[in-house]
């Protein structure tokens, strides 16, 4: 399983050898609890296995903001639940100095008009056409779309004779 993951979302940034905290951003108090993440461009790059964005799901963050992302990191955030969306280099600095100066506002990510919002601040973002759908459709995974038709399959064999 991936239980346990959550604590070690960046840890080789976030720790020292010792355990000790690093000066960054995650272990700020201001941003305890925090459910969306900025970031710079190609976020998830060196990141093909499910377990990064396993350890951010884990950590608590339910969507991420950045320039760009690497397409696996991307594909396998999106299966979780967690929509990527993408802005300019130019609204993530304004997002980013946004949020540092008021941190106790809520980001809020609107994947139907894609936008990205916190206090008077509202900046536009992309997802994927696929993307957007199927989080607007409730549809992001495809593992528990597959076991829901299970039972409907049951249901049809049933019907036609076969199984019990």
């Amino acid at each position: 399983t991936f239980d346990g993951l959550g604590e070690f979302a960046f840890y080789d940034e976030r720790k020292n050898e010792d355990g000790s905290n690093k000066p960054h951003p995650l272990n700020e108090p201001r941003y305890a609890g925090a459910k969306i993440l900025i970031s710079g461009a190609n976020f998830g790059c060196g990141s093909s296995r499910e377990h990064a964005p396993q350890s951010l799901h884990k950590y608590g963050f339910r969507g991420i903001v950045a320039e760009s992302f690497a397409e696996i990191f991307f594909g396998n955030s999106c299966t979780l639940g967690i929509p990527c969306m993408k802005v300019s280099r130019e609204n993530r600095e304004k997002l980013v100095a946004y949020v540092e100066q008021h941190p106790e506002q809520e980001v809020t990510l609107d994947v139907v008009n894609q936008e990205i919002s916190v206090g008077d601040l509202k900046i536009p973002a992309e997802l994927p056409k696929n993307a957007r759908e199927a989080f607007i459709n409730g549809l992001w995974d495809p593992i528990a779309e597959l076991l829901e038709t299970v039972d409907l399959a049951d249901q049809r064999l049933a019907a036609l004779g076969y199984g019990s």
